[in-house]
């Protein structure tokens, strides 16, 4: 098999086995379906990424690096994009992390759920709290974005599922800055 055809089928195996561990999580996947989605022998999986495991590592790994890049004030608002409001087409139109979700009942799931929420997002808004009980604040912060995002794209209620960063941006404004103890931009001109 030529470099390029490796390249493509491991391509579309990762975009069927993002769509499907999406929707359904770890577990109710198999690797006949993946590789069925994508059009190949179950075969080069393993060949391409050694097991399951590996293939749902690396097909669930697209939490933004620069998500930390810009102003600290707008660091809510970029979250805010990325969480709720980013194409996620590529994972059946839900962040990442709700796959990650959908298969935590496994302890190294929830072990790296825990690890990138924390890093990544936790750790950051934990910086920017100003006074007692930074690290809780940060942590209600966090849980009620990825809230705002699991209502809005897993449960479609009805006025997140059809709201947008505008009418967002005054509350999440302002529990961000009752939460952080400091102004924070709702919306980025980006």
């Amino acid at each position: 098999m030529r470099k390029r055809d490796r390249e493509a089928t491991k391509a579309r195996l990762l975009e069927a086995a993002r769509l499907r561990f999406a929707r359904e999580g770890y577990d109710a996947t198999s690797v006949r379906d993946i590789a069925g989605d994508a059009g190949v022998d179950a075969g080069l999986i393993f060949r391409y990424f050694g097991n399951k495991k590996r293939l749902f590592d690396e097909a669930t790994a697209d939490i933004p690096a620069d998500l930390l890049d810009g102003p600290e004030e707008e660091l809510v608002a970029r979250m805010v994009r990325s969480v709720i409001f980013a194409d996620w087409t590529r994972y059946g139109g839900e962040h990442p992390l709700v796959a990650m979700l959908r298969s935590s009942a496994h302890e190294d799931t929830r072990q790296r759920i825990r690890e990138e929420v924390c890093t990544t997002y936790v750790s950051a808004l934990e910086n920017l709290a100003e006074g007692d009980d930074a690290e809780l604040r940060a942590e209600l912060l966090s849980a009620w974005l990825v809230g705002i995002g699991i209502l809005r794209s897993v449960v479609a209620t009805p006025a997140l599922a059809k709201a947008d960063l505008d009418d967002l941006a005054p509350h999440v404004a302002a529990v961000a800055a009752g939460l952080l103890g400091r102004p924070m931009s709702g919306t980025t001109d980006a």
